[in-house]
């Protein structure tokens, strides 16, 4: 019973961590791009490289 009872807090636990950290990775995708949007031959204003990037990765998910 207490090991059923662990179990399932730790599983929560686990998913409520997940969830806080799941737009953490694409925040930095994102910020790596507008860094490599930078050496472009065209450079972009910051806002545009961040909505091109964003549409870019949202595309891949």
């Amino acid at each position: 019973m207490n090991k059923n009872i662990l179990l399932i807090f730790f599983l929560i636990i686990g998913i409520i961590i997940i969830y806080n950290f799941r737009g953490h990775n694409q925040n930095k995708a994102i910020e790596a791009c507008i860094a490599g949007s930078k050496k472009l031959d065209t450079p972009m204003t910051v806002e545009e490289a961040k909505e091109f990037c964003k549409q870019k990765i949202q595309n891949k998910q």
